[in-house]
């Protein structure tokens, strides 16, 4: 089946997400993410917010992630160390499967993603993740 999206349309319909750290409760991020259309295992997501996001990583496979607005340091934890790349709108990264990451967008960022489920996030505030129990979900960001 073809499965069109009107991308402006869906965004449209999100908040922004003021203030988010990797706390932030499932209301707290209530408007601010969308479900655009299954994708292979996983499916692609939209969200807006400002703030910190959750560690995450996908044991399935890479994701995909493209700033549609604004700008985000996407932090990496990899075999080779920590790692900042800054994304800017209308760039593309893909992140290798397994590996830990986090957003950081103090001034806002509006992002669409292909995302491998299930997902791992941490929800609390740790330098490493790599440190600490994870929870499986299946949903991202």
């Amino acid at each position: 089946m073809t499965v069109v999206v009107d991308l402006a349309s869906e965004l449209s319909k999100l908040t922004m997400l003021e203030g988010r750290t990797p706390t932030s409760t499932e209301a707290d991020r209530a408007g601010a993410f969308g479900r655009l259309a299954p994708y292979r295992d996983g499916a692609i997501f939209v969200a807006k917010f400002s703030g910190i996001s959750a560690w995450e990583r996908h044991p399935k496979g890479d994701e995909i992630v493209q700033v549609l607005d604004g700008e985000t340091e996407l932090r990496l934890l990899t075999d080779a160390g920590r790692q900042s790349i800054t994304l800017r709108r209308g760039m593309m990264v893909i992140v290798p499967q397994h590996t830990w990451h986090q957003f950081v967008a103090p001034n806002g960022v509006s992002l669409m993603t292909a995302t491998p489920q299930p997902t791992e996030h941490l929800r609390v505030d740790v330098d490493d993740p790599r440190t600490v129990a994870v929870a499986r979900q299946a949903n991202t960001f």
